[in-house]
């Protein structure tokens, strides 16, 4: 077992793996800028240890810093949360390199997933299904034969990166060439890959991820679906768990190959194969090689703490549950607490002056924030999150319904309202609902 993990990140992730590790009584290390001082994960933690300025490209981001603080602290593990630092191939190549130990996947793992190209290949190779596409924007004849073949709209995508930068949709020849050209700008500058590829876009598809659990000793487990179709600007907003849309034939169908494609590989940790799924068909897009914002929703129908499992596995333990040990009971939704105005999304940094969260049965805050204390402005705007829990999806929804109303932010404007607004529209609480819901909800 480790005797000290440092946790590079801040907010709510961080306070999360700070309470795995108490439970596992694994001391702690928190990292934090300077305007983070006073940060909840900082109060809590064993040890703390500033890593530099408030702009996270000095800090959270700041590798020689973070390396540094670790070596000072005898920390042998690094936690990276998720954002941040938790999917760069570099981070981790340093971090193994130090005989510091990465909770997450091999450098190698990191690579192999953050090139989207490179992932759908390997997911193909594995007999899960992709949607149809093109890597090569070298040659005109093929990028006409393809369009031919699938027909518009189609979608141009950043190799690299994530969060909807480097993409354009395309309904017709005469967008094709600019938008290509916006892309590889966007891709970039974003994330210095000006690398871009074309799919086929799926007019009206569902976001499924399946979570999957591995150990260094090949034994892979898939913990159900969530559903993350409540998006706005490729952003989720709420996610849920299980999909109000899958039976369990397909569930096992695409867990099963998930499992495979895990196993070929050999990958260890937690990570989220992410599909787009339409007409009772999936698409692989993306493999988040990290633990995700949306992770407590898991949790809640599995029984089983997922951050506790990725730091066990980090050690070289063995899995202790099988894949028949699993099941999905009740229903779990969470929803994203920004500090943004609801309906311009405006950033609202500030001090909180009143502060009361929710509680009762069935209903978990994971949130960093506290009475009296000041969101900065240089860091992304999601302050907590919102989670129900209740035996069929109806009572998860009359949960979330009521937390909803308890939540009590003051001094700074939520987007609090707006969550109220999706989840007692008739397309939420029917579950008819797509990817596209945001675009035509008001």
């Amino acid at each position: 077992m480790f005797k000290k993990i440092l946790i590079a990140n801040r907010g709510e992730i961080a306070l999360r793996v700070l309470r795995a590790c108490r439970e596992l009584g694994i001391k702690t290390v928190a990292i934090h800028s300077d305007v983070d001082e006073s940060a909840m994960h900082v109060r809590m933690a064993d040890e703390s240890i500033c890593v530099g300025p408030a702009s996270a490209q000095s800090s959270y981001l700041n590798i020689p810093a973070i390396i540094t603080a670790a070596t000072l602290t005898d920390a042998d593990a690094i936690h990276p949360g998720y954002g941040f630092l938790s999917e760069n191939q570099r981070f981790a190549e340093i971090i193994e390199e130090h005989n510091i130990k990465f909770i997450g996947p091999s450098s190698e793992h990191i690579k192999m997933m953050g090139n989207k190209i490179d992932a759908k290949k390997i997911m193909d190779d594995s007999g899960v299904p992709t949607v149809k596409g093109i890597n090569d924007l070298s040659n005109k004849e093929k990028i006409n034969d393809f369009i031919k073949n699938v027909k518009y709209p189609i979608i141009v995508k950043a190799a690299s990166g994530g969060g909807g930068k480097g993409m354009r949709v395309v309904t017709e020849d005469d967008d094709l060439e600019k938008s290509i050209k916006e892309a590889k700008i966007e891709a970039k500058k974003s994330f210095n890959d000006e690398n871009v590829y074309l799919e086929k876009f799926l007019t009206s598809p569902k976001h499924i991820e399946i979570q999957v659990l591995c150990d260094s000793h090949g034994n892979v487990v898939t913990l159900g679906e969530r559903d993350c179709s409540i998006q706005r600007k490729h952003q989720k907003l709420i996610e849920e768990s299980p999909s109000s849309v899958l039976n369990e034939t397909e569930r096992d169908k695409i867990s099963d190959l998930c499992r495979k494609a895990m196993k070929k590989i050999n990958y260890e940790g937690v990570g989220t194969l992410e599909f787009l799924y339409e007409n009772n068909e999936f698409y692989f897009m993306e493999m988040n090689t990290r633990l995700q914002v949306e992770h407590p929703v898991t949790e809640m129908v599995t029984g089983i703490d997922l951050v506790k499992e990725q730091i066990l596995v980090a050690t070289g333990e063995k899995l202790q549950i099988n894949q028949s040990d699993i099941s999905l009971n009740g229903n779990s939704i969470e929803c994203r607490i920004n500090a943004e105005h609801p309906e311009s999304f405006i950033p609202s940094p500030g001090k909180i002056t009143q502060y009361h969260q929710p509680g009762g049965l069935g209903v978990r805050v994971d949130s960093a924030v506290y009475d009296g204390y000041s969101i900065p402005s240089n860091y992304d705007s999601m302050i907590g999150k919102l989670i129900t829990y209740g035996s069929n999806r109806q009572e998860a929804l009359k949960k979330m319904t009521r937390a909803l109303e308890e939540y009590v932010i003051m001094g700074i404007n939520t987007n609090i309202q707006l969550h109220q607004k999706i989840i007692k529209s008739d397309e939420f609480t029917k579950g008819n609902y797509d990817i596209n819901f945001m675009s035509k909800f008001n």
